[in-house]
């Protein structure tokens, strides 16, 4: 990912979340961005998400964000933002899409 950003002549930011946690407001602004619910955003193999029981649809999606901010594990991943769009970095295309 990093190498197709700057063979692209983007500049950017690499963010770890879990060295620099995303905030609740940061995260529900680039699921905005991303024009998806936040339960796509979520990675359902982690363990995190059974023992959770994130599988049953008693989440609204305010708990959902508030869950992937305490658990990072829950948010797939990388998220590219650029302007006012973002997408996840996965599949690469997404991404080409977005420059």
């Amino acid at each position: 990912m990093d190498k197709l950003l700057r063979e692209s002549g983007v500049d950017f930011e690499k963010v770890n979340y879990y060295n620099q946690p995303l905030t609740k407001k940061k995260l529900t602004e680039l699921i905005r961005k991303m024009k998806i619910k936040p339960r796509e955003l979520l990675r359902t193999s982690e363990s995190i998400y059974r023992e959770l029981g994130l599988g049953k649809d008693e989440f609204a999606d305010n708990e959902i964000i508030s869950l992937m901010v305490e658990h990072p594990d829950l948010i797939q991943r990388p998220i590219v933002e650029r302007g006012n769009r973002a997408v996840l970095g996965r599949p690469v295309e997404n991404v080409k899409a977005l420059l």
